[in-house]
Order: structure tokens, then C-alpha cells, then sequence
């Protein structure tokens, strides 16, 4: 595979005669370049009127590479053949290199020139090329193509200080203007009789329009641009960006995308070249098909969005890069593909702002989630599967974009999520996510790294009043829209995933969940619709026996047998918890050992009624056996290594695996490993 190298425009802000004072100064040897060991002039000739010269050198460089490669080469220097064609009339130079040193099996090939900047004429610019391409060496190919292109580069950026340091010498000498090249009076029939002459003919001829004057124009790339608008790059990655934009000049038609686009495939795929422009190719591809080029002049979010949508842009990073600030507010109901690349598009805009406002260059921004109110009613799966697609298309369309995603006051149910979308988020992005539950975003390690105290939103404890629309729920009056059947089906979905349930008086409702492994995690989360119920989580090593109506529960929606006894049937593994009617419940409960749980909701009683002490217990004749409470309820059985991958990645914040490494909002740890938590009444009543 041929390698290849193309630098940037890189500008000395001197005359050219000046600059080619300085790069002579380079010959035969040069005490600031080590491995350029000297040079012998093979060939020299002019052109009659003294306006073209041509020199023909041999350079010999030292071999840098590991001992046991040059050992097997046999070389400790490789020698190399440059052309130089300097026309002091168009004011350019020309080089041309090769290697002699094993021609046959290594081919490296040069291209330099200089040239007067198109702007200023009091300017030079300076471009490199080069390709390598390795055809057999001993076996050891790619190891030495790495070796020669880390060599090339180091020695590129060299190159540059070499002429800036002879450049500075000669000033420093009182050297700071050379005349410029006047052409002196020559016969005709002189010029022609000289051997010399014709010889700089043939080698212009050769030369064809490479020895025209090489300029900058406005396809071009300088490198103090790339810096001052695109950030530090490595002369590798410099070129990688610069083929890859002359590629779509070449091939695409119409707009190319802003070189700050174009850097950003290239980071996601580490400045791989073929990579990258397929990724940038497909991409392309989806914004033609898209219109989103055009998004934010033609879209506009419908009102539905702007009422109950919750988030916006608030001042900037430290970076200081755009900050978005979303809050919870049942947002992945309220995912919009349009929505998302509106987001998406309006965020790289503002980059190109700030980098413009502050004069730093600025490629990322970052989002501020408060997910209070997260619970497992929201993550049904039409939301969820809407979500990871999101994820694929800013992923595949705007990568590196996102800088940093601070999730702050992240409930317990968020591990859930996690373990849902997190295999599906790509690494390098994973990277970039930070989570906080509860206040330990606050004070040193949480917001204060990544933003200042200025914006940090007041109602997360800042001192920035934020204007971000709160959003809301959205009413149930408006869910039918123009999309009703595929709100239907979403609907169906969530229907299929959460489970009703009557409880009668003195006949418990329970659901069994067989644990295989000792250590799982059970996630539940359900609502009281109707009545107070008392919420109990039992564990028994017997086997149950199920009543014929549905898989996990008898007719009444009881399970243990009535002649149990507790204690010695069966245990009980937590306290019981009091729900009142139009709560939300979630939690969590890790498991010490296999067998079966029990999920039990039975009537409550207030003190001083008769009530039931025991699930076996049925006070038929007592109270009456119709339907007291009623509740819609949802369990999960994680496996203990997937639930602590997503708890392991939010660190100290949400401390999951063997029990709960802190309680929620700073309460104690619960033990052994219940964590439950209160949302207060229930919305689905009313809202959704």
C-alpha cells in the first residue's frame, strides 16, 4: 500500500528572494537537521539570462531506525537524488527527490515548492508532498513503512524551524532585503549558442506545469489556519485532513462540508484515511437524502415541542464550548428525529461562533441532563428503541461533536438504562459520558471541572438564573396527532411490558422470580392506581405451585401456600413498605442467593384493624372479597455483572454491584440491598 503525505500551505511572512537565502544556507550539510548527514552538487546549469537554475544534488541521510533493521539492511545511510529548479523570474522553486539507496524494493518520491503568496507579494509559501510505497524488504514491510513516515514528519516539522532559524541568521547579520532578479540584455543567437540554456529548456519541458508558479488559492489550506481555526495537528494528521478535502473536491458535487466537519470524521476514525471517507461519504449521503443541510431554515419544532419540550442553550463550557442544558421531564417520550439533528446542527453553528468570539478553535459542546424524575415508567421500550436510534444517527452523522454529556441527580433506576443503551454507544463516546446521583455533582470533582460557577444553573445550586424552558407533561388530550397509529403501536408495546393487578383483601398479589445465580439484581417499579397497599420482597429455596390462569401467579394473584410458616417456609428479605394511592415506586434489590423471590402487594390496614399478618393468610370472613387496591407493575432480573458494568462506569455516583455503595440523595446505604424510591402521585392518572 502506497503512503502518502501533503502538507499544509505553511507561510513565511518573508520575501522569497529572502526565504531562498535562508534555504541555501542548508547545503552541503546542515548541523540542525542530524540525520541529513551532507550533499555533493552532481549538476549545475543556467538559463542565458540568469532568470532559471538548476542544480542536481546527492544528499546522504542517516538510516534511523532500530539496530536490528539496519543490521539486516546492510546500510547506515541511504542516499537520495534532488532536483532543484529555481526561476528567479517567476520567483518559485522546485523540488523534485527520489531515493537511490533501494530503489528496487523501497520507492520514495518528493514534491516541494516555493512559491509568492497570492495576497502578499512580500510573502513565500511553502508545500510538501510525498509517497512511499514498499514493495518487499526482508519481511519486514510494515514495520519500516511505520518507521519511514513517523521519520518523514518528525523531520517535516524540522524542515520548517531549519528555514525560520537561517532566516533569523541572516537578519541577525544584517541581511533583511535581497533585490529582486532583474533580467540583463542577451542576444538572441547567444542565448542559443550556450550549452547551458538549452539544457534548462529540456528540463522546464520536463518539468511541464508543475514548474509553473505554485500559489495559494482559495481551495487551499494554510497552516495557520489550521491552527488558529481547527487546532494543534501532527503533520500526519494535517495531511490526512488535506487529501481528504482534495479527494471531495475532486469527486463531490456541489458544497464540500467545512474543513471543521471534515476534522471530525477523521478524529472518530483515528485519522484513518479510507475509514473516514467512507464514513464521511455515508454520511453525505444521509444529508442529501435528509435535506439537513437546509434543516435549520426550513424546520421549525412544532408547538407540542415548544411547550413541553425541556431544554436549550445556556452560555458555554470552559472549553468555553455551547452548553445545552436539558432537564428530565419525561424526555425520551418527547424524542424527535427532527428535534435531535435541529440540536445536532444548531450545536456545530455555535462552535463555528465561539471559535470566532473567543479566537481559539472550538469543534465540541457540551450537554448538561438533570435526570431527576427518571423512573422505569420511562423506559418503555418504544422510547428506548427511539432513543438508541437517535444514538446511531448522531454517531454515524456527527461524530465528536458531543464533547462532554454531565448527568447530574441520576436516580437509581439509571443503571437500568444504562445497561439498555450502553452497549449500543460507541466507546470513544462512552468516554465522554459523567454521572451524578443525587448532589454529588456539587463541590469539587462535579460541575465545577467542566463549568463555571457563573453558569452553572441555578435550580442545580448555581448561580446562573437559567431561562431553558422547563418543559412539562405532556396532557393526555394530545397524544393523538398525525402519527396515531404508530402511537397505538407504541402504546401496545408499553402495554405488553407493564402488567395490572387487582389486590383483594386478606388474597396478597405476588409474582415469583427464579434466581439461578447468587448474586442478580431484581429492578422493580410500579404504581399504586387505587387504595394503599403494603409493598414485601420474600425469598424461599421451595418450589411453587402455579394455579392455571397466567405463568407466575393463581387465580386470586397468591403464590405461597396458606400453611406456610414464616420464617421457616419462607423469609422475608425486606421490611415491608407502606404505598399510599397515586405513588410511583422504584428500587432495586440485589440478591444474596438463588431460589425464589417473591414480589408481594397486599391490602394495607390502618393500626388497630384487623389485617392481615401473613401472605397465607385469607380473612374471607371478614372482609369483603371484591377488589380494594389496584396497580400497574413492572420487574426485571439483571444479571449482577451487567447491572454493575453501567453502575461500575458512574464511579462513586451511583455505586452498584454487591449493595448499594450510598443511598439516594446522601441516605444511608440500604441493606442488604433494597433501594427504593418515591416519585409522589402518579401522573398516568391524569397526564402522560
Amino acid at each position: 500500500m502506497v503512503q502518502k503525505y501533503q502538507s499544509p500551505v505553511r507561510v513565511y511572512k518573508y520575501p522569497f528572494e529572502l526565504v531562498m537565502a535562508a534555504y541555501e544556507k542548508r547545503f552541503p550539510t546542515c548541523p540542525q537537521i542530524p540525520v541529513f548527514l551532507g550533499s555533493e552538487v552532481l549538476g549545475e546549469s543556467r538559463s542565458a539570462d540568469g532568470a532559471v537554475h538548476v542544480v542536481e544534488r546527492s544528499c546522504r541521510l542517516r538510516v534511523d531506525a532500530p539496530r536490528l533493521l539496519r543490521k539486516i539492511a546492510g546500510v547506515e545511510h541511504v542516499v537520495f537524488v534532488q532536483k532543484n529548479v529555481l526561476n528567479w523570474r517567476e520567483r518559485t522553486l522546485l523540488i523534485e527527490a527520489h531515493n537511490e539507496t533501494f530503489a528496487s524494493r523501497v520507492v520514495v518520491k518528493e514534491n516541494c515548492s516555493y512559491s509568492v503568496h497570492p495576497e502578499n507579494e512580500d510573502w513565500t509559501c511553502f508545500e510538501q508532498s510525498a509517497s512511499l510505497d514498499i514493495r518487499s524488504f526482508f519481511g519486514f514491510e510494515s514495520t519500516l513503512e511505520k518507521i519511514a513516515m513517523k521519520q518523514y514528519t518528525a523531520n517535516v516539522k524540522r524542515g520548517k524551524e531549519v528555514i525560520e532559524h537561517y532566516l533569523n541568521e541572516l537578519i541577525s547579520q544584517g541581511t533583511s532585503h535581497i533585490p529582486r532578479w532583474t533580467p540583463a540584455p542577451v542576444r538572441e543567437e547567444d542565448a542559443r549558442s550556450q550549452p547551458g540554456s538549452r539544457q534548462v529548456e529540456g528540463t522546464l519541458r520536463a518539468l511541464g506545469p508543475a514548474a509553473e508558479a505554485v500559489g495559494t488559492d482559495g481551495d487551499k489550506l494554510d497552516a495557520d489556519y489550521i491552527q488558529r481555526c481547527l487546532g494543534q495537528l501532527t503533520p500526519m494528521q494535517e495531511s490526512c485532513l488535506i487529501q481528504l478535502r482534495l479527494w471531495l473536491q475532486e469527486t463531490h458535487r456541489g458544497k464540500i462540508p467545512k474543513d471543521e466537519h471534515i476534522l471530525r470524521f477523521l478524529r472518530a476514525r483515528d485519522f484513518h484515511l479510507d475509514k473516514a471517507r467512507e464514513m464521511l461519504c455515508q454520511s453525505l449521503s444521509w444529508r442529501k437524502q435528509h435535506q439537513v443541510d437546509v434543516l435549520l431554515q426550513t424546520w421549525r419544532p412544532p408547538a407540542l415541542l415548544e411547550e413541553f419540550y425541556a431544554g436549550g442553550w445556556h452560555y458555554q463550557d470552559i472549553a468555553p464550548g455551547p452548553l445545552r442544558v436539558g432537564q428530565q421531564s419525561g424526555w425520551l417520550s418527547m424524542l424527535s428525529s427532527l428535534q435531535v439533528l435541529s440540536v445536532n446542527e444548531e450545536g456545530q453553528k455555535r462552535c463555528e461562533g465561539n471559535t470566532k468570539q473567543f479566537g481559539r478553535p472550538i469543534s465540541s459542546w457540551t450537554c448538561l441532563l438533570d435526570l431527576e424524575g427518571l423512573n422505569m415508567r420511562h423506559l418503555w421500550r418504544p422510547g428506548v428503541k427511539a432513543l438508541l436510534r437517535m444514538i446511531e444517527v448522531v454517531e454515524d452523522n456527527y461524530p465528536e461533536t458531543l464533547g462532554r454529556l454531565l448527568i447530574v441527580r441520576a436516580p437509581r433506576v439509571f443503571p437500568v438504562l444504562w445497561t439498555l443503551i450502553s452497549p449500543f454507544i460507541n466507546e470513544n463516546t462512552r468516554q465522554k459520558f459523567l454521572i451524578y446521583s443525587g448532589s454529588n455533582y456539587q463541590g469539587p470533582g462535579g460541575l465545577v471541572d467542566y463549568l463555571d460557577k457563573e453558569v452553572i444553573p441555578d435550580f442545580l445550586g448555581g448561580e446562573s438564573v437559567c431561562n431553558v424552558p422547563e418543559g412539562g407533561l405532556v396532557p393526555k388530550s394530545l397524544y393523538l396527532t398525525e402519527e396515531e397509529q404508530e402511537q397505538a403501536d407504541q402504546l401496545r408495546q408499553w402495554s405488553e411490558t407493564y402488567h395490572s393487578a387487582s389486590v383483594l383483601r386478606g388474597a396478597p398479589h405476588e409474582v415469583a422470580l427464579d434466581i439461578l445465580e447468587g448474586e442478580s439484581v431484581i429492578t422493580w417499579d410500579f404504581d399504586i392506581l387505587r387504595g394503599d397497599v403494603v409493598f414485601s420482597l420474600y425469598h424461599t429455596k421451595q418450589a411453587l405451585r402455579l394455579g392455571p390462569r397466567e405463568p407466575g401467579a393463581r387465580a386470586s394473584g397468591q403464590l405461597v401456600d396458606k400453611g406456610w410458616v414464616l420464617g421457616t417456609d419462607y423469609s422475608r428479605v425486606e421490611a415491608p413498605l407502606v404505598c399510599r394511592e397515586g405513588e410511583s415506586i422504584q428500587g432495586s434489590h440485589v440478591t444474596r442467593w438463588p431460589g425464589v423471590y417473591l414480589l408481594q402487594w397486599q391490602v394495607h390496614s390502618p393500626p388497630g384493624s384487623m389485617a392481615c399478618s401473613l401472605p397465607g393468610d385469607v380473612l374471607t370472613a371478614l372482609h369483603s372479597p371484591g377488589p380494594k387496591c389496584k396497580l400497574l407493575y413492572y420487574c426485571e432480573v439483571l444479571a449482577s455483572e451487567d447491572f454493575s458494568a453501567g453502575a461500575n462506569h458512574t464511579g462513586k455516583m451511583l455505586g452498584i454491584g454487591k449493595g448499594w455503595a450510598e443511598g439516594d440523595r446522601g441516605q444511608e446505604p440500604l441493606s442488604p440491598g433494597l433501594a427504593t424510591g418515591r416519585l409522589g402521585p402518579s401522573p398516568r392518572t391524569e397526564e402522560v
